[in-house]
């Protein structure tokens, strides 16, 4: 699993890439903390390349959902593939998150 932090003014875009299990999501957490810390910034989360998510990966985008509302940060999920398109409808996660 590979996170790339891109930050333009108000604007950062995380690029995540492979699959996000339990062993990965331990990393991308470390990743998240910095984002979890900002404060008026519009986070943009890119799915093009994420694989798979399990269960610990979907804990770690609701963290950054929760830390996001107080810090008056947003947070949009954008190229979800079918396959975790799907997991979100399953959980209720799609009703949780600006999906694009």
């Amino acid at each position: 699993m590979k996170t790339t932090i891109h930050c333009e003014a108000e604007n950062i875009s995380v690029q995540l890439l492979g699959d996000l299990d339990t062993a990965a999501a331990q990393e991308t957490e470390k990743a998240f903390q910095t984002l979890m810390a900002e404060k008026g910034k519009k986070i943009s989360l890119d799915c093009s390349g994420l694989n798979y998510i399990s269960s610990s990966g979907l804990r770690l985008f609701l963290s950054l959902l929760k830390s996001c509302k107080p810090n008056g940060n947003t947070l949009t999920i954008e190229n979800l593939n079918d396959n975790i398109r799907k997991v979100f409808t399953m959980t209720g996660f799609s009703s949780l998150f600006d999906i694009k």
